[in-house]
Formats: structure tokens, C-alpha cells, sequence
């Protein structure tokens, strides 16, 4: 059987929403595998995400160590090698965090690597057959990778349907003792907290969130009157904050805000990855792009083909007829 390992990422008690991708995404590796969750930290936090879990996972296993208070992937990468079988699969989200965790851990474990992983297409023998994405997103590449030693993948966040909190009835094993020595060379110094703008997006229900195709700064002022409209609130991808045109506090992504909305309007936004990591939960997501052939199309609950300069004042002209 197979032995599959899910790394669990938390935040002030509350497990991230890839916690409830990972079972999909075993379940297309194999469906008869062994899936176990992993979470490492210390303290009345880590508990109690460990105990969440187990409404997912039939086991838990809790690493409590005061140095895991923070995730630093030296130190947790140092934890996991005393605790993973050395032929296993171990999955951990592709963010800053996983791709600092997931080579390294390969070498230790002297295992397969694989980053980014956006589907499985199951195992062959000893060959898991897993999918990637390359220019953006615009083309699709199926790899193999020799699982015969175990693996260590890292899978983009958003990619596999999330799982239902159930009664999995699932049992919390405590391996804190079987970590061993946690001394590392790098040292966690502080958290410092990004700064807030004028709007906060992570707290919006409904985003207009615009990329290049907004062409110009002057044009912002389309989306904004879209936004008010809908009663939402103007966000935007990395170009846009790079360009000025919009603070950073504004920028949805990997290297900005994460934001959990109900509806998602994303207008001239290819849809990287490294944007699509920056939205989680499950949103209504409408996209409006004049590439047919754009990222964003393939997670797009809605999408349209045409200039969002034409389409945005329809829209608004449309909403407020209403």
C-alpha cells in the first residue's frame, strides 16, 4: 500500500485551506493509499489544528517542539526525516515555505522531486504520473517521477477540490519525541507585519480585481465604478502594483494578500500561479480576458472572451439598471 504524508500549514489555530486538497489529490495517486497528516509547532495552537484534522484524516501526527513555534523548513525539514519511511510520498503546498522545505527533504530522504503539481494521472509500478504547467500556465506537461525511493512534491495550492469536514474519527499520534535534534543554523527572528492600506481586501466578500488588460492608470477608475456597483472593492495582480498604479496592499497573490471572497471578477488577469495562490476557499470566480487561450480561463467558473474595457462599463450600466 501506498503511504502518503500531507504536510499541514497553520495559521493562529486554523489549519490553510490546502488541508482539505490534499485527500483529492491522494486519492488521484492512489485511491487505496494510507494518507496521514502531519503537524508540526508548539503549544494550545498547534493542538488544537491537530485535533481538527482528524475530522479529515483517519491520523494525525503532532510534532511539539518549542523551536517549530515558526515554520522554519531547517528545522521541520530536520523533524520529518526522523519521522517519514524513506520510501513514502510526502505532499506539501507549493508556496515560499514548501519549495524552501521540499528540495532539501528530498535529498535527505534521497527521494524523488517534483514541483508544482497541478494534477496526478495515478501510478504505473514504481511511476507516479503527475502534471505541471509551464509558460504561465499555457501549456500543460505530464511528467514522471520514480517513486520507487518515496518522493517529496509540492502542490500548488487551489488546484484539487477541497474535502468536507466529516467524522473521519481520526486519532492524534504525538512523535514529538522521535523529532531529535532541532539545532539548526538558521535562527526565526521576528514577524513583520505587512502594511495596511486604505482598504482591506482579505475582508471583501466581492473583488473587481484587474491585470494588464486595464492597459492604463487612468482606466482603473472603470473597474472602480464596476466595484461600487457590485458593492466590492478593487484589487489587482502583481503588474499593477509594480506599475504603481494601485499600493501594494491591493495586490491578490503569492507576494501579496491572500483573500477568501465569495465572488471573484478577474478582469485582464492571465491567472499565474503565483496570482491563483493568492485566492483560497472556494469563490465564485468570473474571468474576462481577450486571450482565449489565458490561465485564468481553466479555474474560471464563468469565462468571456472580450476587451474588459468594453465589457466592465456594460456590466456597470447593466448593475445599475437593476
Amino acid at each position: 500500500m501506498t503511504q502518503i504524508f500531507a504536510y499541514i500549514p497553520f495559521s493562529n489555530g486554523v489549519a490553510e485551506d490546502i488541508a482539505q486538497e490534499y485527500p483529492t489529490a491522494a486519492g488521484k495517486i492512489d485511491e487505496s493509499a494510507s494518507l496521514t497528516a502531519i503537524v508540526t509547532g508548539s503549544g494550545a495552537d498547534l493542538d488544537k489544528v491537530a485535533n481538527d484534522m482528524t475530522s479529515i484524516y483517519s491520523q494525525v501526527i503532532k510534532v511539539d517542539h518549542a523551536d517549530l513555534g515558526y515554520p522554519n523548513a531547517e528545522v521541520v525539514r530536520k523533524a520529518l526525516v526522523n519521522i517519514i519511511p524513506s520510501d513514502a510520498i510526502f505532499l506539501v503546498a507549493h508556496n515560499t515555505f514548501g519549495m524552501d522545505l521540499g528540495p532539501g527533504l528530498s535529498v535527505k530522504m534521497d527521494s524523488a522531486y517534483a514541483a508544482d503539481i497541478v494534477d496526478f494521472e495515478g501510478i504505473d509500478g514504481t511511476t507516479l504520473k503527475a502534471v505541471r504547467q509551464e509558460l504561465g500556465g499555457a501549456v500543460s506537461t505530464h511528467v514522471t517521477v520514480d517513486i520507487s525511493s518515496g518522493a517529496v512534491l509540492t502542490v500548488r495550492p487551489g488546484s484539487f477540490a477541497p474535502v468536507e469536514k466529516g467524522s473521519a474519527g481520526g486519532s492524534v499520534v504525538d512523535k514529538s519525541s522521535d523529532a531529535g535534534d532541532l539545532s539548526t543554523k538558521r535562527k526565526f527572528l521576528e514577524i513583520v507585519a505587512a502594511e495596511v492600506g486604505d482598504v482591506d481586501i482579505t475582508k471583501s466578500d466581492v473583488l473587481v480585481s484587474v491585470g494588464r488588460g486595464i492597459e492604463d492608470e487612468d482606466n482603473i477608475e472603470i473597474a472602480q465604478e464596476l466595484a461600487e456597483a457590485m458593492n466590492a472593492v478593487v484589487s489587482c495582480s502583481r503588474p499593477i502594483v509594480d506599475a504603481k498604479w494601485l499600493e501594494k496592499s491591493r495586490q491578490v497573490g503569492t507576494s501579496g494578500q491572500t483573500v477568501k471572497p465569495k465572488v471573484y471578477m478577474a478582469m485582464g488577469i492571465s491567472g499565474s500561479f503565483q496570482h491563483l495562490g493568492g485566492i483560497k476557499g472556494n469563490p465564485f470566480i468570473v474571468a474576462v480576458n481577450k486571450n482565449p487561450k489565458a490561465p485564468i480561463f481553466q479555474v474560471a467558473d464563468v469565462g468571456i472572451v472580450e476587451d474588459i474595457l468594453d465589457f466592465m462599463p456594460e456590466l456597470t450600466e447593466a448593475i445599475n439598471d437593476l
